[in-house]
């Protein structure tokens, strides 16, 4: 049995997870890597949204699956990939929930990059 707490999103750390109709394109290191109009925005607390692309509509050939591994008491374990952009590696800016918690269950088969990144950029079209 694990030893991780398994937490509930509620008033004091709200979560929500709504389609996003808007196109979506990520571009690492100014290669297109990531082109939906289904992604799942992720809202947390008080963090900015993050857009989650369902894994179909991600190059999956850029990526390189890491070592590299966290864990949210309300998501449950992320695995990370880094990115070959061509001008080099980005390293563990991609992310995904392969078994999310119940909470979050629609953000399973989708990848996440991180937006704050210089190299990255998220384009969420105006709705």
């Amino acid at each position: 049995m694990s030893d991780k707490p398994v937490l509930q999103p509620g008033p004091d750390h709200p979560i929500t997870v709504t389609p996003n109709p808007a196109h979506v394109v990520v571009t690492v290191a100014g290669k297109i890597v990531a082109d939906t109009t289904a992604a799942q925005e992720l809202r947390e607390a008080d963090y900015p949204p993050v857009q989650y692309v369902p894994r179909a509509d991600v190059d999956m050939s850029v990526l390189q699956r890491t070592d590299h591994e966290t864990y949210c008491p309300f998501k449950g374990e992320s695995a990370y990939y880094s990115v070959d952009a061509g001008s080099g590696v980005v390293d563990n800016v991609v992310w995904t929930y392969e078994a999310p918690y119940d909470a979050v269950a629609p953000i399973k088969d989708h990848l996440a990059f991180y937006a704050d990144r210089p190299e990255i950029d998220v384009e969420v079209a105006a709705r």
